[in-house]
């Protein structure tokens, strides 16, 4: 009946599928709503997950630290801070205090910070497994590693073609990390679900999704991964 009744009203079969079903309709788009990763919309879903795992080990943030870039979330989060230093290859960075390549460690001083927050950067780095060995050298015993990984992203504009390396998965982490901190040392954690996966990768922005929605997490559906990793004492 309503077949008919659409036909009489010159509708296409496609016109009458958009109809009843505009949501999927606007889903099955090749063109993401962002090409930012949702910064021109507002804050991308990603940041939520980092954020709130940054918050969660703000207590971590303290004495002698070292961020890569800037220091934004050191300054957001941490406390009872005695040094901050900023880490980049790039030595155009007028905020960098440390110019070197973390893969290689050279110029990066042994022993040396409390606290290390690495955000987003691992996929960056084609010598992964070298990265985390120099995380777990240049931080003091009891020092901490607070890391985040995508575990699903696009890639970076331009020629991020030629240098966005890596995805991870709770597992890979896992290795990672215990083979440069030990078994006992290192906390793993997944963030996301379908919707938030979805969502970032068609930068959607974070303030257009219900919050009780990410805060679902399917470990089968990881945007993020977290690692807190803990240096060993000596003795």
């Amino acid at each position: 009946m309503f077949s008919r009744l659409f036909s009489l009203l010159g509708l296409s079969p496609t016109t009458v599928r958009r109809l009843r079903y505009p949501s999927i309709d606007r889903l099955l788009s090749v063109r993401p709503k962002s090409d930012h990763w949702g910064w021109d919309r507002g804050t991308p879903v990603d940041r939520y997950y980092i954020e709130r795992f940054l918050a969660d080990h703000a207590g971590d943030v303290r004495g002698n630290a070292l961020e890569v870039k800037d220091a934004d979330y050191t300054k957001r989060y941490g406390h009872d801070l005695v040094r901050t230093d900023i880490l980049d290859i790039d030595a155009a960075n007028p905020q960098a205090t440390i110019v070197a390549d973390l893969a290689t460690g050279e110029g990066i001083p042994e022993s040396s910070f409390d606290c290390f927050v690495l955000t987003q950067t691992l996929q960056y780095i084609y010598d992964v497994r070298a990265a985390v060995a120099q995380c777990e050298r240049l931080l003091r015993p009891g020092g901490v590693l607070l890391v985040t990984v995508p575990a699903l992203s696009r890639i970076v504009h331009g020629d991020g073609l030629q240098w966005d390396y890596w995805r991870f998965t709770m597992a890979s982490c896992h290795r990672l990390f215990v083979d440069a901190f030990g078994d006992g040392n290192v906390a793993v954690r997944t963030h996301g679900n379908v919707l938030a996966c979805t969502a970032f990768l068609r930068g959607v922005a974070l303030q257009e999704i219900p919050r009780h929605k990410l805060d679902v997490n399917d470990p089968y559906f990881p945007l993020l991964i977290t690692v807190r990793a803990v240096k060993r004492r000596q003795g």
